[in-house]
């Protein structure tokens, strides 16, 4: 018996009901077993071997590629059901336009399809409240294959308890180019000019009493342009008898913000003449500020990243993201085979790292108290 009939038949034998029960309460138990300790809040999948999944099997390529993404339907559900806030797929790179064109068609037509499905019959989307977001350089992809991305982002945008980051057309290198380029654009717009108040309660007061004792002092000469219509209209009823404060608090206000206007122009003019455009400061760029820029800004942490398919190497994927506490996997089953089994030691794995760090943080912080406490 050939190995996939081979893997047929277990799989008929795995979907039979009393064996399908058996096995969904055991993953009930394990999953919620994972729940009691720290959970990755971002995990990231290179999905490698579908192709040679196909190959070994003897199989179309697609159909190892369809055969991929029921894989992550099933992560997926493990990934949100254990609390997971977020998890990315290398779903394509930009280099896999490299591809035979009946290849890369293909591919194009099944993330169309995929998409469309997950968004309008996404069950699982739905179920665990998950947002899709599409990054990369979508603008290399076919019109309709990016009207379906346009329209799965905006069917799930509704969910905001967790998020499914799909990298298509992606490289991390593209990332980090296209981050740094938008940090300089915004560092080459000038600062908005601090709000001033229009009137300064301080400035009109100081104006009336001035003119209520008859004096003008030179830090705030009397303007005298044309009055304006509302002026003449206050100074004509003053003329019959009204209070005179009218007219004072009028020419008051009129007075300040002449003067404001006046010492606006000559500080716009002050800046072009010495070249100052309140650009903003570039030593405040920083790594936060690149971070700020990425594809993945406003997501937590990259805590966990595993590739299927025995290769150990990034792929040009996540590289900013990956940092010192990030725990990078690689494991020998190819992706159409990943699942539980596969995914439950390497969670378990990074609970026991987790743990063992945090002991050894309080046993530093207990170590730095003594000290304190015997000096």
């Amino acid at each position: 018996m050939s190995s996939l009939h081979l893997s047929r038949f277990r799989k008929w034998i795995l979907q039979s009901p009393p064996v399908d029960w058996a096995i969904q309460q055991l993953r009930e138990t394990l999953v919620g077993a994972l729940r009691q300790g720290p959970i990755p809040q971002h995990v990231a999948f290179v999905m490698d071997g579908n192709r040679r999944f196909a190959r070994s099997h003897h199989i179309e390529t697609v159909e190892g590629h369809n055969l991929g993404f029921e894989a992550l339907a099933r992560i997926l559900e493990v990934c949100y059901k254990s609390g997971v806030k977020v998890v990315t797929i290398y779903a394509f790179s930009i280099e896999n336009f490299k591809r035979s064109k009946y290849e890369v068609d293909a591919l194009m037509d099944m993330a169309k399809v995929k998409l469309s499905q997950m968004a309008q019959h996404g069950d699982l989307l739905e179920q665990y409240g998950a947002s899709i977001r599409v990054l990369g350089q979508k603008e290399l992809v076919k019109p309709d294959v990016l009207e379906a991305i346009d329209r799965a982002v905006s069917l799930t945008a509704g969910n905001k308890k967790a998020i499914l980051n799909v990298c298509f057309p992606y490289t991390s290198r593209d990332e980090i180019t296209t981050s740094i380029r938008n940090t300089v654009i915004d560092f080459s717009k000038p600062d908005p000019p601090p709000l001033r108040r229009p009137f300064s309660e301080s400035h009109i007061t100081r104006n009336i009493r001035q003119q209520n004792l008859g004096t003008v002092t030179e830090e705030s000469p009397n303007l005298s342009p044309d009055p304006s219509p509302s002026l003449n209209l206050v100074e004509h009823r003053n003329a019959d008898g009204a209070n005179s404060s009218n007219t004072s608090i009028a020419s008051a206000i009129f007075n300040h913000s002449a003067s404001h206007t006046a010492n606006s122009s000559s500080t716009t003019l002050e800046s072009v003449q010495h070249g100052n455009s309140n650009l903003p400061d570039p030593e405040k760029i920083n790594a936060q500020t690149l971070t700020d820029h990425m594809f993945t800004t406003g997501t937590p942490p990259l805590d966990l990243l595993i590739r299927t398919s025995g290769v150990q190497r990034l792929s040009d994927f996540m590289l900013w993201q990956c940092h010192e506490e990030t725990e990078i996997v690689f494991l020998d089953c190819l992706w159409p085979e990943f699942d539980l089994w596969h995914f439950l030691p390497v969670l378990v794995e990074w609970q026991w790292g987790r743990r063992k760090a945090e002991e050894a943080e309080r046993s530093r912080g207990r170590g730095r108290g003594k000290q304190i406490k015997v000096a």
